[in-house]
């Protein structure tokens, strides 16, 4: 067995001291205090980072509004002039508001970007709004299920810029609408087959 004499002076062991091994000491703990500092910080902003994704995300898919019922109005060429659509908020989704909503207008012969015009009728460039159910005066913002406004799209500004022809019969329209946060509504109408009998201004199924 080897036997450790603490107190043999002929042994070369020696701790270090001084001031310099202070400053060396002193200098590595503010090094590792400094980086887990930086490694604090971007952890916490990275968190931050991926929560806003998410949020944004679950916006995107969430925060939109449903269409309850659709129909068209004839014009005076056998067409179909406007198209009105009855919209509340979707299950699930938060407020959205109308007045920065857009719809995306595309036929066999048009496509375009429609935006909010409640003070005025619906165009070319304009899709208007109508209130039918609101209980809290939040016109223009939908923020409960039970709000229910009128989007009237006129076609026959948007198919003709003087006000001729709308969509005709047995043609198909496709309306994504699109919510500020990114939320979409894809909906997809076909006009009736035939409108004889049918007089202008006489609202249709579609």
């Amino acid at each position: 067995m080897f036997e450790l004499n603490l107190f043999d002076e002929s042994r070369d062991d020696r701790g270090q001291v001084g001031i310099g091994t202070l400053i060396v000491f002193i200098a590595m703990v503010l090094v590792a205090a400094i980086a887990a500092g930086v490694l604090v910080n971007t952890a916490g902003f990275l968190q931050a980072t991926a929560e806003e994704a998410g949020q944004e995300s679950v916006d995107k898919v969430t925060n939109r509004i449903e269409v309850v019922n659709q129909h068209g109005t004839v014009g005076s060429n056998d067409d179909i002039a406007n198209i009105t659509m009855t919209v509340r908020l979707a299950a699930g989704s938060s407020s959205v508001n109308m007045n920065t909503t857009s719809i995306k207008y595309l036929s066999d012969t048009q496509v375009t970007t429609l935006t909010n015009s409640t003070d005025q009728s619906a165009d070319a460039g304009n899709f208007s709004l109508a209130k039918v159910t609101d209980d809290d005066n939040s016109f223009g913002v939908l923020n409960s299920r039970d709000d229910r406004y009128e989007v009237t799209i006129n076609t026959s500004a948007i198919e003709d810029s003087n006000n001729v022809v709308g969509l005709d019969t047995g043609s198909k329209v496709q309306l994504d609408i699109t919510s500020q946060t990114g939320g979409t509504t894809q909906v997809i109408l076909t006009m009736p087959q035939q409108l004889a009998g049918n007089q202008p201004g006489e609202p249709v199924k579609l």
